[in-house]
């Protein structure tokens, strides 16, 4: 929502049409983080499926009552010193006779429309965290890790790109919808905790193959339809730049599924159903902050560009010996600066773009604001998600016992199992082996079959 800035909410008449809107956005972008849960709940395994879907549904719990309290205040008030926003009256979410009666900006949307759509980013951003530490990570732990991660990461960071902050307000970078305040943050907080709470068991050496890729592709159409509110939704209303978000948004994601693919053709010799699930997602990150400053064929081309680089990314983790379970870093870190950097070269001064980039006659100036902003926060994110994790660590609060993390996470931190069959093959097999391919596996050949 870069193309007003966010100033106090004044007394004026309610556009209905784009009210309509912005509640629809928020709703899409609500429905993505169930979406996440199922895309990040395909991809680990049967006996830690609950556990995944528990970590990022919390966050609806956790971050809803922290952004009533105080969250939106931070992110969204009068601003202190450019570093963080503080408005009282949006404490609890104001009076509410003045919310109703009040407009953000020049949006003409009740002040509680832009709220709650804003609320959904500040959820689904620390749910992406949790994917880097799948299948092995306390309940609890996490539930107090995101609790403290969006107060003092979160919020500044939304301010900076969105509210009242110096990325939007003073250094002037483009970031339309939050390439760098969810997934460059998102990514550099899963890199963080991968290298403090340390591998799974078994890593590199047990296969830790997904238990439901159904899952997988159903989770990430659900990304995929969600993101349109994400984007579009970032316009504030119902007008051109809005359709334009919604187009580079849809060709930038269609172009990175087929790279992905093609970088798996070559590289593995067979496309899969999970790669081409992670090339829609990487697509749709990596055009988060560009969506309303390139055109079509700009879109295309971060699409293309992201999908082939994520693909090549995810390697990474076995080169430099990190354990990000479900591919964070490679997806949302990578994708998240693919896509704020790429404005620098394929950028214009369409919309709401500010400057060209190199690709169109301008400049290293918009190049170099893009990468100030990116790598501020990630630097930013990753110093402070580490200090919190090691302390949570230290603390005994945030990994499971190696015994529970082997036996199963979804008995040991919810008493519950995902599936339970009473006998298959004649009742031979537990229900674990049975929604298992390893652990069915493995129960087979113990026993001579």
């Amino acid at each position: 929502m870069q193309h007003a800035i966010l100033l106090a909410a004044d007394p004026v008449v309610i556009d209905s049409g784009n009210t309509a809107w912005m509640l629809a956005s928020a709703a899409l972008v609500m429905l993505m983080t169930p979406g996440l849960a199922f895309f990040y709940g395909g991809m680990v395994r049967a006996k830690s499926v609950l556990n995944m879907l528990m970590m990022n549904f919390i966050c609806l719990g956790v971050v809803g009552v922290l952004w009533v309290i105080f969250g939106f205040s931070l992110s969204f008030g009068t601003s202190r010193g450019n570093i963080i926003g503080w408005t009282t009256d949006y404490v609890g979410l104001g009076n509410p006779d003045a919310v109703l009666t009040q407009a953000w900006g020049t949006l003409k949307i009740p002040v509680l429309v832009f709220a709650m759509f804003q609320l959904m980013f500040a959820i689904i951003t620390p749910a992406l965290i949790s994917g880097a530490i799948a299948d092995r990570t306390k309940f609890w732990g996490w539930t107090v890790f995101v609790s403290v991660w969006v107060t003092i990461v979160y919020f500044p960071v939304a301010n900076w790109v969105f509210g009242t902050g110096w990325i939007l307000n003073k250094l002037h970078a483009e970031d339309f919808a939050g390439g760098t305040a969810v997934h460059i943050n998102a990514g550099s907080a899963g890199l963080a905790l991968c290298l403090v709470l340390g591998k799974r068991v078994g890593w590199r050496r047990d296969p830790m193959k997904p238990h439901n890729v159904p899952f997988v592709l159903l989770g990430a159409s659900l990304l995929w339809f969600g993101w349109y509110g994400f984007n579009a939704g970032s316009e504030g209303g119902a007008d051109g730049i809005a359709g334009l978000a919604f187009t580079t948004t849809t060709v930038a994601t269609c172009a990175a599924v087929v790279s992905w693919l093609l970088v798996e053709q070559l590289r593995d010799g067979k496309p899969t159903t999970v790669g081409a699930a992670s090339g829609a997602v990487a697509g749709l990150v990596a055009i988060t902050p560009a969506c309303a400053f390139v055109s079509p064929l700009g879109g295309l081309v971060i699409g293309l560009i992201a999908g082939a680089l994520c693909a090549l990314a995810v390697g990474l983790k076995y080169k430099l010996g990190f354990d990000d379970s479900l591919d964070v870093v490679g997806v949302h870190l990578v994708g998240g600066l693919a896509g704020t950097l790429l404005i620098g070269f394929v950028g214009f001064d369409h919309g709401y773009g500010t400057a060209r980039g190199l690709f169109y006659g301008g400049g290293l100036s918009l190049l170099g604001k893009q990468a100030i902003a990116a790598f501020s926060v990630m630097a930013y994110s990753f110093i402070v998600s580490y200090i919190i994790g090691t302390i949570l660590k230290k603390l005994g609060g945030f990994r499971v016992s190696e015994e529970d993390e082997i036996s199963g996470i979804d008995e040991a931190e919810h008493a519950e199992s995902a599936y339970s069959f009473s006998s298959v093959l004649g009742g031979g097999l537990t229900g674990m082996a049975a929604a298992d391919p390893e652990a069915r596996s493995s129960e087979l050949t113990g026993r001579g079959v």
